[in-house]
């Protein structure tokens, strides 16, 4: 698709009613702007990450809460609202702004509408691809899951979108909760021949034998590139072990060194990491390991307009991180001359679905796979009277939902919830369908639990929890949020030390008693012995609650009050 078929294909998805902000003509001006983005160079790489299996346009409002620790504190990606507007270089009130940012996120989503959906994404791949020859297309990870149908088709809906946009490398994370056996079917089957699935740090738990190929070397334009695949290091601990028993995961810094020196020794001019890795990790990883042109990275759902330079001992490696819920897609060109990287290009596009018309056969693809199951996604729940979302470090109105939710039909004091990062956006007025709480909570572990739990056991929790997110250490880092809490008030330092952040904790204006019993609510254990203890899937409990509530607002938040960060650009009110 070039630049003038695309702008056809505007101009007639606008006389065919089309929703843009405001005429098709203006809107279409708007997208050419947008998405005019000439060649440069002799390598072309498109790279989106953690979609969440969301093959329809969504809302996603990003988080107004994000936290960096020591050395990370107020730099990329630790910077929200304005703070990341005036760093970048964004003028407020732009449809950049509205996707990098939450700010004044109800009405910039009212006014340029929602953002991703496969079929709008397709057609923005076809462009780049026809601009750039030999392009290849990098899937960064969370694909398989996210959604009802992802769920209830052991991902099989993304695997068929994601040959279907022509992607060309994976490597993984919540895919592996899908469990090995049908990650490995997936992999040997409908991706054979197809799609590299990468992983240098997946090792067999036995002899310590790769589990899948390590990197991939493709010509693009005369250049050889490889390109590396990074797992979720800490898989087996933020997720359930027996999903994936017999393999090993981890950074593996020392192995990932040896995969690029053999890469550069058979011949690679250009060496990328394809990680999953989330973008802490990978801007420590890139001042550790040398011969790395760039990271195209995820995990963190960090949306960066440009990439962040490291210097290492080999020289410097470009950081990037594409965001979440195929909102972007990063295009990153290289000029390699003799043999080297001599200069690049980046540009991460917001896809709206306003300015991007629907790629035909890619449409008709995701109606084929979502027809069975109409009926059920389309079950009205609830009405929504507030906006309800879920992104940020302590707490987001659809998870603080979901908390009171679990207490009220759990009979609970306490509720704890996971800090997923994932989960779509509802404006106010809108429906909450069972499609849109399935958005939420479309895990193969969805077990409700209640458990007596004692006040040193709960503060043990939300300190353990609190180190997984703020060690000041990227390495240490586990994934996720803070786990969202209901009922229970508490203070927090993130700056403090391990054991020593959580403080003040309050139940109904009381301090929590050390040696006193406490009725605790929650969901997504990771134990194996859940599997037959558990109770009933969260998307039950809380459909049965929201079917009762009949209309619902968004709560007031029950945040920890959090201290040492007044002037951090990670945090604002």
């Amino acid at each position: 698709m070039n630049r003038r078929e695309f702008l056809q294909v505007l101009a007639i998805a606008g006389a065919g009613g089309m929703s843009f902000p405001a005429s098709a003509a203006q809107a279409a001006k708007s997208a050419e702007a947008m998405y005019d983005l000439p060649r440069f160079g002799n390598v072309h790489l498109l790279h989106f990450t953690d979609c969440h299996a969301q093959l329809r346009p969504v809302y996603f409002r990003e988080p107004n809460v994000n936290l960096g620790i020591g050395g990370y504190a107020g730099k990329p990606p630790h910077l929200v609202g304005d703070a990341l507007l005036r760093h970048y270089g964004i003028r407020p009130g732009t449809p950049q702004a509205h996707a990098f940012t939450y700010l004044d996120f109800t009405e910039a989503a009212q006014r340029y509408g929602k953002v991703g959906g496969f079929a709008h994404l397709a057609t923005l791949v076809k462009r780049m691809k026809a601009s750039r020859p030999g392009a290849l297309l990098l899937d960064g990870g969370d694909t398989w899951q996210g959604s009802a149908t992802a769920l209830w088709t052991k991902g099989q809906d993304m695997v068929d979108a994601a040959l279907a946009l022509g992607v060309n490398v994976m490597t993984p994370h919540w895919e592996m909760t899908l469990g090995a056996d049908r990650v490995k079917e997936i992999v040997e089957k409908d991706f054979k021949d197809k799609v590299s699935f990468l992983a240098q740090n997946i090792k067999t738990n036995d002899f310590g034998d790769p589990v899948f190929d390590p990197y991939v070397m493709r010509d693009i334009n005369g250049v050889a590139v490889a390109i590396i695949g990074q797992a979720f290091p800490y898989t087996p601990i933020a997720n359930p072990r027996y999903f994936v028993p017999d393999w090993t995961f981890g950074i593996q810094e020392e192995n990932l060194q040896q995969v690029i020196d053999d890469a550069r020794s058979k011949g690679a001019q250009v060496v990328v990491l394809l990680s999953h890795n989330g973008m802490d990790v990978d801007l420590k990883l890139a001042s550790r390991v040398r011969g790395l042109d760039a990271i195209l990275g995820g995990h963190t759902h960090d949306g960066m307009p440009a990439p962040v330079p490291v210097k290492n001992a080999g020289g410097t490696t470009l950081v990037t991180n594409a965001g979440s819920n195929g909102k972007f897609l990063g295009v990153l060109d290289f000029d390699v001359k003799n043999g080297k990287v001599t200069d690049f290009r980046y540009r991460l596009l917001p896809v709206f679905a306003n300015y991007l018309p629907a790629d035909p056969a890619m449409d008709a693809l995701i109606r084929k796979v979502r027809a069975p199951y109409e009926q059920k996604l389309g079950e009205v729940l609830a009405v929504n009277r507030g906006l309800l979302y879920r992104r940020g470090n302590f707490n987001g109105t659809f998870d603080q939902l979901i908390l009171d939710g679990l207490m009220e039909v759990q009979g609970a004091q306490i509720a704890f919830s996971p800090g997923f990062r994932w989960g779509t956006t509802l404006l106010p007025g809108e429906a909450i369908t069972m499609e849109h709480l399935m958005d939420q909570t479309a895990i193969t572990y969805p077990y409700t639990t209640v458990t007596d739990m004692s006040g040193e056991t709960i503060k043990t929790i939300l300190e353990d929890v609190a180190d997984n997110l703020f060690n000041p250490d990227p390495y240490y880092q586990q994934g996720g949020d803070m786990v969202r809490v209901g009922g229970l008030q508490y203070t927090i330092d993130p700056n403090a030390g391990m054991g020593r952040r959580i403080s003040d904790m309050r139940l109904n204006g009381q301090p929590l008693d050390a040696g006193k019993t406490y009725k605790v609510a929650g969901w997504a254990p990771v134990a194996e012995e859940a599997r037959q203890t558990g109770g009933a899937p969260i998307w039950d409990v809380m459909a049965q609650w929201l079917r009762a509530s009949k209309e619902v607002s968004a709560r007031p938040l029950n945040q920890p009050r959090v201290v040492g960060m007044d002037r951090n650009p990670g945090m604002a009110a």
